[in-house]
């Protein structure tokens, strides 16, 4: 899709009614979908996180956006494709502002170039007890990313026709944190496989951009 266009659209998802979990839940595995019916009320005090899917033109005036594959370390979300973002910190003045922050330390894309569009609905991670707030935004120029070296394995630049297809929605066996081997519902974008959490916002992500466009 012609950046033009989206650039015409995207101001009608303001006004939009959030899926909500309903849409979430298409895209989590049967286990997930258990377990959080499970939870009524959360024992421990979950931590706070802050993602944005990010828009913007590529150099032949496509509409993209940008995920990240991150590094391979000691934690459940190890080497896994996600948004750009991170932990609330003490001197993050609200939620847009952590996914804004950690969005210009993981891909370099400067904080005050955004447009923030939409706050959608937010999302439980059992594993590592997060709830994690998503944003939809945009840049109107095509950025020139910088990996954050000690965070970011891999850059991916979606292109938005990939994203829309029904052909990207796939089904995958896995290895998670909570089973040896199980059926996940995924995306297949840019050849990796986006599952989890990530696949759940970008559900919603997705039903709210086939209402405008």
């Amino acid at each position: 899709m012609k950046f033009d266009s989206f650039l015409k659209a995207i101001p009608k998802i303001k006004n939009l009614d959030l899926p909500g979990e309903e849409v979430q839940l298409k895209m989590a595995p049967i286990q997930r979908r258990e377990e959080l019916k499970a939870i009524t009320s959360n024992p421990k005090k979950p931590k706070k996180a802050a993602v944005l899917c990010l828009f913007y033109p590529d150099e032949s005036n496509h509409s993209r956006f940008v995920l990240i594959l991150r590094k391979t370390y000691k934690g459940v979300h190890s080497n896994q494709v996600g948004f750009p973002g991170g932990k609330v910190e003490k001197d993050d003045i609200d939620l847009e502002y952590t996914a804004l922050r950690e969005t210009e330390e993981e891909v370099g894309v400067p904080a005050d170039e955004v447009v923030v569009y939409k706050q959608c609905s937010s999302i439980y991670i059992p594993p590592s007890n997060f709830v994690v707030q998503p944003f939809i935004g945009m840049i109107h120029k095509t950025p020139f990313f910088v990996p954050q070296e000690s965070e970011v394995e891999a850059i991916l630049e979606v292109p938005l026709a990939d994203f829309l297809s029904e052909k990207s929605v796939i089904s995958k066996n896995l290895k998670t944190s909570y089973a040896s081997q199980i059926e996940v519902p995924a995306f297949l974008l840019n050849d990796q496989v986006v599952w989890g959490a990530t696949a759940m916002m970008l559900s919603e992500i997705k039903q709210l951009l086939k209402e405008i466009l």
